[in-house]
């Protein structure tokens, strides 16, 4: 009876330990926060992103009105300003469009 007794409870403490290492060491739990933190912290670069991207647009519809209420003097600095805000917004939208796109797929794969 004692033997009995002494086996189901090494039994039950070896039985313990290993499902208590399972779960200590399943790679599943430990991903969730680290996907959800990354998936956090790109939507608000996106959304750092489009609020820099509409802050662009809007200072080059103010460098074309400059453009046409200036006299020719500025005009050909006013002309490079455009064309490099013009080069940074492009280069923001792709970042964008990337940014979207990993989103997407992270919202497809949880």
């Amino acid at each position: 009876m004692r033997l009995t007794i002494i086996v189901l409870i090494v039994v039950l403490s070896v039985g313990s330990t290993i499902i208590s290492l399972g779960f200590l060491t399943s790679q599943k739990y430990i991903d969730v926060p680290e996907i959800s933190n990354q998936y956090e912290k790109l939507e608000k670069y996106k959304n750092e992103l489009e609020k820099i991207n509409q802050h662009n647009q809007q200072v080059l519809k103010d460098l074309e009105e400059q453009i046409k209420n200036s006299d020719d003097v500025h005009l050909d600095q006013i002309n490079t300003e455009i064309k490099i805000i013009k080069q940074v917004i492009k280069e923001n939208k792709e970042e964008l469009e990337q940014v979207i796109k990993k989103l997407s797929q992270m919202e497809s794969d949880p």
